[in-house]
Parts: C-alpha cells; sequence; structure tokens
C-alpha cells in the first residue's frame, strides 16, 4: 500500500458512500485501505492507554483490537457518513476507545483472580477501567489539550500520520501541522514532567 495516497484514497471511498454507492463493498474496501492506520492506532491506544489488558486474564493484543474496532466501524458505517479523512479517523479513534472501555469494563467485572503459589500474577489491587495512575493521568493531559493541539497529537502521534497527511486531512499548511504539534509536545511535558526518569519527586 502506498501511505502518500492513503488519504486521498481513503477520501475517494468517502465520496462514493456520500453519492449513494452500495455500503457493503465501499466500507469493506475503505477499511482494508486504512488497516495500517488502523493498527497503529489500536496499537497505540491500547499499549500507551490500557496496558493492564495485554495481561493475564485478557491478553489482548493490537491484531485483535484491530478486528473488533474494524468490525464496529463497519457497523457504524452503515449508518454513519463521515464527509472528509478528518471525520473518519475521528470515528475510528471513538471506537478504538469504546471497545478498550468495554474490555476494561469486562475486565473489572470479572471474579478477583487468586495469586497463585509462585506469585506471577497477584490479583489486581485497583479497579480503575483499565488505565493505571500514570497511563490516567497522560490521557487526561492528552485530552485537556487546546482542541487544535489534541487534534494534531492524535492524528500524528496516534495515529500515525505524517505531517504533511495530517495537513491535508486538517485542510492547513504543515508548518501548522508541526507549529501545533511542538506547542502540544511543549504542554504535555510541563504537564507530566514528574515523570520523566531522573524528575524529582514532587510528592
Amino acid at each position: 500500500m502506498d501511505e502518500e495516497q492513503t488519504t486521498a484514497v481513503v477520501q475517494r471511498y468517502l465520496d462514493e458512500l456520500a453519492g449513494g454507492a452500495p455500503a457493503e463493498p465501499v466500507v469493506r474496501a475503505l477499511l482494508d485501505r486504512a488497516v495500517r492506520r488502523l493498527h497503529q492506532l489500536c496499537a497505540t491506544l491500547l499499549y500507551r492507554g490500557y496496558p493492564r489488558l495485554t495481561q493475564p486474564p485478557l491478553n489482548v493484543q493490537a491484531d485483535e483490537m484491530l478486528g473488533a474496532v474494524a468490525e464496529r466501524l463497519l457497523k457504524a458505517l452503515r449508518e454513519a457518513r463521515p464527509a472528509n479523512v478528518r471525520q473518519f479517523f475521528a470515528l475510528a479513534g471513538q471506537h478504538t476507545r469504546w471497545e478498550l472501555n468495554d474490555l476494561a469494563r469486562r475486565l473489572d467485572e470479572q471474579p478477583r483472580a487468586v495469586e497463585l503459589p509462585d506469585g506471577t500474577f497477584p490479583a489486581p489491587t485497583t479497579s480503575d477501567s483499565g488505565l493505571s495512575p500514570i497511563g490516567r493521568r497522560m490521557i487526561e493531559a492528552i485530552d485537556a489539550l487546546p482542541e487544535d493541539e489534541r487534534e494534531v497529537f492524535d492524528l500524528v502521534r496516534v495515529q500515525g500520520l505524517t505531517q504533511v497527511e495530517a495537513a491535508e486531512v486538517l485542510g492547513v499548511v504543515p508548518k501548522t501541522v508541526k507549529r501545533r504539534l511542538d506547542r502540544g509536545l511543549r504542554l504535555l511535558t510541563e504537564r507530566l514532567g514528574d515523570l520523566r526518569p531522573g524528575a524529582p519527586d514532587s510528592g
């Protein structure tokens, strides 16, 4: 797959949907074209935000997440009609987070595991919807970014678009993307600076 043309091809499929083309084959072709982007989105959100889901008893992997998210999108796109690539990636991010939250809720509802004799898998000590305390802080810090900076961070650092591709999605020049990304990273560094190795303990 030619990565440079991904956003253009995704837009073409969205235009076909808007034009009344049969939904099922167009949606499947759309998801097939965007599969590498969707896989990166699943992996980034899973391992950075919900690492507890990758451990026993669920042992969730990015490939499994991809299948579940693709199924969600397939159903959603039977009715939803994103007008552009920007809206499509926003929809994909939304359904990925919903899938992760559902998995985390399922994990929290399971009976607590007993500790094995060798102590390998102790019972979880908290029920936090799948997020570690650090993970929760990171997600909250990203969500608290100004809208422009948050959207660029999500496209480039979470969904894996290049700055040029993100500029095409947002309808701005690449310099604007770079400026917003740099500002977002500065804000995150300020808010999460105590998490860096060697940072003094503020508590």
